[in-house]
């Protein structure tokens, strides 16, 4: 994988997006976007090399946005990053428990704390992101109001942390995905790799058991597999899937050559090293 100077990540500093940039490539710039949009034409236009994107969570599940952007951006994906997300209540200085009132953030981060604010007896409040959500206590200064955020945005924007860690479950993970302009087929020391590919499959009874029979026949391992309309059309069904496999090994050939047959448009959109934690138990809820 190439070694960036630029990172582009959707969100303000302090993000989880940009916590993911600092681990894996520390000595890159890491360069806030508003949007996702933002963040891919950044990649597309080379402002930056690299885009590192959420694509799902162990709690809250897909980031639905990125399927629908990821297979029209032109991009590929070059690598995986799994990242445990880990919840701070923040305030102002001279804040506590007792004066808070209400927690803000990114409406997932809310849902992912759901049982703690309740214990808490805070009022959820969303905001655009988690980040954002601690650079607005730092601005509007009221100690009745508090952010969830990432201790890096508490730093960041001189907050104190009033209670560490509140996620609900201590499997919270996110999935990030590394965008690059250029395509680059790798395996792992170990010789293993993830194919990401899209493909939609045609409008006739038993299309998609057809579809998928050639990776069970071939003994390809299907580790995703989701469906999004496309087009505004019901009957338009594009698939995301992620595989176990490298397309030059000969199962997943095999499989790939039957699913073009019953599908269609199907298209790699990356073909990387699986990051460690892909195969390691998550550790049960509390």
């Amino acid at each position: 994988m190439i070694q960036p100077k630029t990172i582009a990540f959707q969100g303000e500093p302090g993000a989880n997006s940009h916590i993911a940039c600092l681990d894996v490539f520390p000595d890159a710039k890491p360069l806030p976007c508003a949007t996702f949009e933002d963040a891919l034409s950044a990649v597309t236009s080379g402002e930056a090399e690299l885009g590192m994107i959420p694509i799902d969570n162990s709690v809250a599940g897909r980031v639905a946005d990125i399927h629908h952007l990821m297979p029209t951006s032109g991009l590929h994906i070059v690598g995986e990053y799994f990242l445990p997300i880990r919840h701070q209540l923040m305030a102002v200085r001279g804040a506590s428990l007792a004066t808070v009132k209400a927690a803000h953030s990114h409406v997932q981060a809310l849902g992912q704390c759901r049982n703690t604010l309740r214990k808490l007896g805070l009022k959820a409040v969303t905001e655009a992101d988690t980040a954002g959500s601690a650079r607005l206590m730092r601005d509007w200064q009221d100690p009745t109001r508090a952010a969830i955020a990432s201790r890096l945005a508490a730093e960041i924007y001189g907050l104190d942390i009033l209670a560490q860690d509140i996620e609900d479950e201590t499997h919270n993970t996110t999935r990030f995905l590394m965008l690059a302009r250029e395509p680059d087929w790798a395996r792992d020391a170990d010789g293993k790799a993830v194919t990401t590919l899209i493909f939609n499959v045609r409008n006739l009874p038993a299309a998609l058991y057809k579809a998928m029979g050639g990776f069970a026949t071939n003994g390809v391992n299907m580790t995703k597999l989701e469906s999004y309309m496309i087009g505004g059309h019901f009957a338009a069904t594009q698939f995301y899937a992620d595989v176990e496999g490298h397309p030059e090994d000969a199962g997943l050939r095999r499989a790939l050559d039957e699913l073009s047959f019953f599908s269609t448009n199907m298209r790699i959109l990356g073909v990387y090293p699986p990051h460690p934690a892909r195969w390691e138990r998550l550790p049960a809820a509390e």
